[in-house]
């Protein structure tokens, strides 16, 4: 048992984290094992696995488990469910990219990288280059005078 005021306060705010975090990662679990669950019985699993995800982002917004482990394992989820050939609700469905027409391309002028258009690249601006603040000479420092016993 501690004996130092500090460590004891600290003790009661890692209690009360601790049990903070278990509900976050308790109901991020139960939501993935529901989504997997889903994905097994054929049934809605889309929706369940957006629940699942809303979970871990939550669990990883409130630090209850590290963001990359929320992303690892919502990426699991997300291939699994590709593999049944379905999307999550929460993801819409990426369009195709759009290819202008002939007539629209020779109209639009095209910057040298090809990526942007001309019209839409800015030139750079330099920001002000800082102040150097005057150099001050070091200090010399003088040698120790020693002494002859």
């Amino acid at each position: 048992m501690a004996n130092i005021q500090s460590q004891i306060k600290r003790n009661r705010q890692n209690e009360k984290r601790r049990l903070r975090n278990r509900d976050f990662r308790g109901s991020a679990r139960t939501a993935v094992k529901g989504a997997l669950a889903a994905m097994t019985e054929g049934q809605d699993s889309p929706a369940a696995v957006a629940a699942a995800i809303v979970a871990l982002d939550k669990a990883a917004r409130k630090g209850a488990i590290h963001h990359r482990n929320a992303a690892r394992r919502k990426s699991r989820l997300i291939k699994r469910l590709a593999a049944l050939g379905q999307r999550p609700v929460s993801m819409p469905a990426q369009p195709a990219a759009e290819v202008p027409s002939a007539a629209e391309s020779k109209s639009m002028p095209v910057a040298k990288s090809g990526k942007r258009p001309a019209a839409a690249a800015e030139p750079k601006v330099k920001p002000e280059a800082r102040k150097a603040a005057p150099k001050t000479a070091a200090k010399k420092v003088p040698a120790k005078k020693t002494t002859k016993k």
